[in-house]
């Protein structure tokens, strides 16, 4: 294997956006926005086990809400993929399937995550799509949202010491959930072919 082609890209910034990145950034929000729907639904109860009695502790659960931005910016590879794949997965969330129980806060959340991960790419501007930079995409959409939950009512009484627990275990869900699951995902679907189209599809055919 060639670890060089299967971490590279020739995108440059000023790259066109093609129909089918539209359509596929969209059917990538649309089956996010159902994930983050139903896994809001579950959050409450799984939250709720004692595995979780330290507060804090609850942000491993939240790796899922990061992953759309990176797998978006793993796919389609050009500026403001990672952060419209993430903005619009939260927005069907909230508006299109009947929203969560945090309301319109999602919006900002799907803002901030989605941020995060543009911003790796954006530094490495857009021509490597690694696990590495995958866990970095994690890791950055995990702690701006972090910062964001900081500011909200359910934090108000944590001590500095509980926030910087609830940024390393956020951190941590981003980069093993989003990044490296959203890294390994790609992966899959591109040795299927259904990414021929994309920088991954081209990846997995360069393997071979």
């Amino acid at each position: 294997m060639n670890s060089a082609k299967t971490s590279t890209s020739t995108t440059r910034f000023g790259a066109r956006y093609r129909t089918i990145d539209l359509v596929t950034m969209t059917t990538l929000a649309v089956a996010f926005g159902v994930i983050f729907w139903g896994w809001g639904k579950l959050y409450a109860p799984l939250s709720g086990l004692a595995v979780f009695s330290f507060p804090p502790s609850a942000a491993l659960l939240a790796g899922p809400w990061l992953a759309a931005g990176v797998i978006g910016g793993l796919i389609i590879r050009k500026p403001g993929a990672a952060f419209a794949t993430e903005f619009l997965a939260a927005a069907v969330s909230t508006v299109v399937i009947g929203g969560t129980e945090w309301g319109w806060t999602v919006f900002a959340s799907g803002l901030f995550q989605g941020l995060g991960a543009e911003l790796i790419f954006l530094a490495v501007f857009y021509k490597r799509f690694g696990v590495v930079v995958a866990m970095a995409a994690g890791a950055g959409a995990a702690i701006i949202e972090a910062f964001y939950e900081w500011t909200q009512p359910f934090t108000a009484e944590w001590d500095f010491g509980y926030k910087l627990a609830h940024l390393g275990f956020l951190t941590l869900s981003g980069i093993v959930v989003a990044g490296i699951g959203g890294w390994l995902l790609v992966r899959a679907l591109a040795q299927t072919g259904v990414l021929d189209a994309f920088g991954p599809g081209r990846d997995a055919a360069d393997e071979q």
